[in-house]
């Protein structure tokens, strides 16, 4: 009978969700409440300039590494074929963003930034100013910047030879 009985084991403290939660998924559970709140505050700064969050993901991508097949910028704004489809169509109706050919492949096309995008682009970091800023200033004297160095460590992890993963 007893070799139906699981052995005791010494178990991690449970999830809670809440301050000082001590679990194994304490960082984690704390990452996504604090990703709700900044994805408010930066949906709040893009409602008036007629996008979402899902459009200005893709208008970074596009910013940083110039014109991008849809393949990879699914990959990097971590969307699925289907989904990065419609993104790229409602900023193509919104004139942010052009399909043009890729030379070689008459089957890809890459997603290419307009001036109009770009400019919406730049306005969005000036309306997203005072919202970050009250956002920061839950804060203390440099807390923010340590937050973001912490953040960038666990979100750009390298390996030991410095390489990102």
């Amino acid at each position: 009978m007893s070799a139906d009985v699981p052995p005791k084991t010494t178990a991690a403290p449970r999830a809670t969700d809440r301050p000082g939660d001590a679990s194994p998924f304490a960082l984690g559970l704390l990452l996504r409440r604090a990703h709700w709140r900044a994805a408010t505050v930066i949906s709040q700064a893009l409602k008036p300039l007629g996008i979402e969050l899902r459009h200005f993901a893709v208008l970074i991508v596009l910013v940083n590494e110039g014109p991008t097949v849809q393949r990879d910028l699914a990959t990097a704004t971590g969307t699925d074929k289907a989904g990065i489809m419609r993104v790229v169509d409602d900023l193509e109706r919104k004139g942010l963003a052009v399909r043009k050919s890729v030379p070689g492949d008459r089957r890809v096309r890459a997603v290419e930034i307009t001036p109009k995008g770009l400019e919406l682009f730049d306005a969005a970091h000036v309306t997203a100013e005072p919202l970050a800023a009250r956002l920061r200033a839950e804060l203390g004297p440099g807390d923010p910047e340590k937050l973001t160095e912490l953040l960038t460590r666990l979100a750009h992890p390298t390996d030991e030879s410095g390489a990102e993963e």
